[in-house]
């Protein structure tokens, strides 16, 4: 398809006329494997003169076909790219990858990275010249941006696969070094400014990420940088031009340049300036970068924080890494003598309030408390918060430097308390009182270990905590559920006093506010764990599990879930009045979950999370009800649904989780119905395609079918369960891409059906027998060994005669007896766990 007629069908794929638009994406399906197609689609990415919306879509369609064809993935296979068109496509993507829009440059740069994945270096050696060439000629964005996805290639790999990087250091860092030295001299620079050097940053970032190359210990060029890290982290941010949204402010080019710059810092501190962590090699290093770095760095980072005390802007990720700088800073002599001059303006006047419930939790409590109960209970939020940034600290300061200020911020602490207590309802300073709260949450180990405080918890929990929860503030009375159950274990000297306090957090179950709700189940599962004496709960056990449930179908968390299972524990078989409600709910809960998930599955949605908790919850429940069989039949058709859907492909993320319930299900059940026996096949097809890393957590349910309902294995033909067996068995010990341990379940089972089937399975033994000596020959791992032996003595077990027989018959009866012999002679010399000797023991 020539050039004109290409655009033409890219241009109908953009149609709103649904029958236009298939006609466009099926032609474009027709003729993607043709000679040249590729690089055309490249010709119209580049062409400025073409409608940016065909040139968007065919750069999607670009990206699409180089990830999914570029680099086959089974390597036999022939790619569909020519060698010619591949290099066509290397040599004009990076002269134009700088010239598109931004729109189109993510695109290719997806594409890019790809291509240098597979070909870098074997198949592109001229592609590091090009960055150099470029980085010292007039398009040093295009190398920049080239070089940033050459270096993240390298991240994460281990030492010996990094090898290539110290080559990209030492051709491409002196001309980078020499790039910021140029930007960062520039008066008034502009936003293109910041995007190159953000890109140096994001460089230098991969490069040092797990190793610092030996290019870059240098004591000289490493000064060099610093010197312009220390510029970029001491210079003011410009003023003009930032937005005013501050969700788009935190993203703004100047921003990202101290975020990264601050990102590095920490790196090079945390990772290989620490004396404590480092390993020889590297210890002058760590010694030169406390001695001339750590002291400047923090100074730069304690200005900055100041910007939060007088009101400026400063954003949430680099408030964030600074804290986190400040903490680790706290156990080094040299840089705790800086803190501790500024300590408390630091404490009381910036960690402190960052602690303390403000406007942005506000708006968010108000306009979206869904999405309020998700962020404060999202580990990824963590990451990035200020506020948790702040409680790390604390907790670091006081458990490396406590004798000096644990007793100074409980005194602020308790000050906090005393104004709130004195102050008009009106205008009690509820805000400082949530901060207050929370830092006693955060203390919580220390305090319950440490005199006076230890002996004071009770008193002070029954007067500054649980009368807040009868408190008109919502986010007071979801503190004090979330400090009570911090402090549930300890020993309450007044009984009375832990039964108010658990029965104020069941009554927050049913607040109004849902972020209050939320707390009180989390705290819930701390006064189930501390409870010792079942009958506080027990009265009120169902209108728990009433209110548990609405919420459940409120918010999807897994915390949620991990409060029930806990009192399922607790409770076993007492639930047994409640089991098949459970699951119901359960199941329900489950089926809301996956279909969030799948509806959003770009986004990082707890849904999943919370379905994988349902499942384990399920799990619980029918372990606590083990005794009790014929729950198990009143379960099965709420649960059969879930087994046969999530044993597909469409179940890859919760399949350990659903092949323990069918376990469950296939041992604990009176019999196995005609229904669970209909998900053997989908077992088999699973083995088959793609679940051989879950083939123990298959052998259970296999073992229960065999064993449970073995007449009806031996007896159906339509399917037959033996002849799929066989297939199943037969292909994975045959399959030489298989490790020892990964087929070790396989004669596992054959032992299975020998044990079970005694005198029924005849025909079965030879072609067994056979199968299991031709594996023995290639088992290289001892316990696959005493495992393949283990199915001839099963054999000889099942039937003597019929073993012997065959045994002779196939000219393997010496071959095999003499290697039995030896594997018995080096037991005894040398009895370890899971030799010969202690596996045939084991299953006597």
């Amino acid at each position: 398809m020539d050039l004109q007629n290409l655009a033409i069908v890219l241009k109908a794929a953009l149609s709103p006329n649904p029958a236009e638009r298939k006609a466009g994406e099926d032609n474009l399906n027709k003729f993607q494997y043709s000679p040249q197609h590729l690089v055309r689609l490249l010709q119209i990415i580049v062409d400025g003169n073409c409608d940016l919306g065909v040139r968007q879509v065919a750069s999607i369609h670009f990206k699409n076909f180089i990830a999914e064809h570029w680099s086959p993935h089974d390597p036999e296979e022939q790619s569909k790219i020519s060698p010619s068109d591949k290099e066509l496509v290397r040599q004009n993507i990076l002269i134009f990858v700088a010239e598109v829009p931004a729109l189109l440059r993510a695109q290719l740069g997806e594409c890019l990275k790809t291509i240098i994945h597979a070909d870098y270096p074997e198949q592109w050696p001229g592609l590091l010249q090009w960055v150099t060439h470029n980085l010292q000629d007039q398009q040093v964005y295009g190398a920049l941006f080239v070089l940033r996805i050459l270096a993240r290639k390298y991240e994460f790999k281990s030492d010996e696969e990094r090898i290539p990087v110290h080559h990209i250091v030492e051709e491409t860092f002196p001309h980078l070094l020499n790039i910021f030295s140029r930007l960062v001299q520039i008066g008034n620079p502009s936003m293109e400014v910041a995007d190159l050097i953000k890109l140096i940053c994001k460089i230098y970032w991969s490069s040092i990420y797990l190793e610092i190359p030996k290019k870059l210990f240098d004591p000289n060029v490493f000064n060099a940088w610093m010197v312009l890290f220390l510029n970029i982290l001491e210079r003011p941010v410009p003023l003009e031009g930032q937005p005013a949204d501050p969700e788009l402010r935190k993203s703004w080019g100047w921003w990202k340049v101290k975020k990264w710059t601050t990102h590095i810092l920490n790196r090079l501190y945390t990772r290989f300036g620490d004396l404590k962590l480092q390993n020889p090699d590297n210890k002058a290093f760590a010694q030169h970068f406390q001695k001339n770095y750590a002291v400047k760095i923090l100074e730069c980072h304690l200005n900055l924080l100041n910007a939060i005390r007088i009101g400026v802007y400063l954003p949430d990720r680099v408030t964030n890494l600074i804290l986190q700088y400040l903490g680790n800073s706290i156990s080094k002599s040299a840089t705790y003598n800086i803190l501790q001059q500024r300590l408390d303006v630091l404490l009381f006047e910036i960690i402190f309030p960052l602690m303390c419930f403000n406007d942005n939790d506000q708006t968010l409590w108000e306009e979206d408390p869904h999405e309020y109960v998700r962020k404060g209970y999202d580990i990824i939020e963590d990451l990035y918060s200020p506020r948790t940034a702040a409680m790390d600290f604390v907790s670091e300061l006081v458990r490396k430097r406590g004798k000096q200020n644990l007793q100074k911020f409980i005194l602020f602490i308790v000050e906090i308390f005393k104004r709130y207590e004195e102050a008009p309802i009106e205008i009690k300073p509820y805000r400082q009182k949530d901060g207050a709260l929370l830092a006693i949450g955060t203390l919580c180990d220390k305090l319950k270990q440490t005199e006076p405080y230890k002996s004071e918890l009770e008193t002070m929990l029954v007067q500054h905590v649980f009368p807040e929860f009868n408190s008109p503030v919502g986010h007071i009375r979801a503190k004090a559920a979330w400090v009570a159950g911090q402090y549930a274990h300890i020993n309450f000297s007044d009984p009375n006093n832990f039964r108010k306090a658990l029965q104020s957090v069941v009554a927050g179950m049913r607040d109004p506010e849902l972020p209050v709700r939320v707390d009180s189940v989390f705290a819930l599962r701390c006064f189930v764990e501390a409870c010792k004496d079942l009958g506080e709960i027990r009265p009120i056990l169902p209108q728990l599990l009433d209110e548990f449930f609405k919420l459940m179908n409120e918010v999807e968390n897994e915390d949620l879930v991990f409060t029930l299972e806990t009192i399922v524990d607790k409770f076993g078989e007492e639930m047994a009045p409640y089991a098949v409600g459970l699951c119901q709910n359960l199941a329900a809960a489950f089926w809301k979950c996956m279909n969030t998930a799948e509806a959003d599955v770009e986004a990082d949605d707890p849904g999943a999370l919370a379905a994988v908790g349902c499942l384990r919850a399920i799990s619980t429940i029918l372990e606590s009800v083990s005794r009790l069989p014929h729950l198990f039949a009143q379960v099965e058709p709420t649960l059969l649904p879930i087994m046969r859907r999530m044993l597909t492909t469409d179940g890859q993320e919760v399949f350990e989780e659903v092949l323990e319930i069918v376990s469950y299900m296939t041992f604990f059940s009176p019999t196995i119905s005609m229904d669970m026996w209909s998900l053997w096949p989908l077992l088999m097809e699973a083995l088959a395609d793609w679940a051989i890393d879950f083939f123990p957590n298959i052998l259970v349910p296999l073992d229960n079918y065999i064993s449970r309902s073995t007449v009806h294995y031996l007896t159906c033909k339509e399917p037959n369960y033996q002849q799929s067996l066989w297939i199943m068995l037969s292909n994975v010990m045959n399959d030489k891409n298989l490790e020892d341990n990964d087929i070790e379940p396989a004669p596992k089972l054959i032992a299975v059906v020998l044990q079970n089937c005694r005198g029924q399975v005849d025909p079965w033994v030879e072609p067994y027998i056979r199968l299991t000596v031709e594996r023995l020959r290639r088992a290289e791992r001892p316990f696959l060994k005493c495992l393949l032996m283990e199915v001839i003595a099963d054999a000889l077990y099942y039937n003597a005669t019929l073993t012997l027989n065959i045994l002779q018959k196939l000219g393997i009866a010496s071959e095999i007896f003499n290697l039995w012999f030896q594997m018995l002679q080096q037991t005894k010399k040398n009895v370890t766990r899971g030799s010969v000797g202690a596996c045939f023991q084991s299953n006597t």
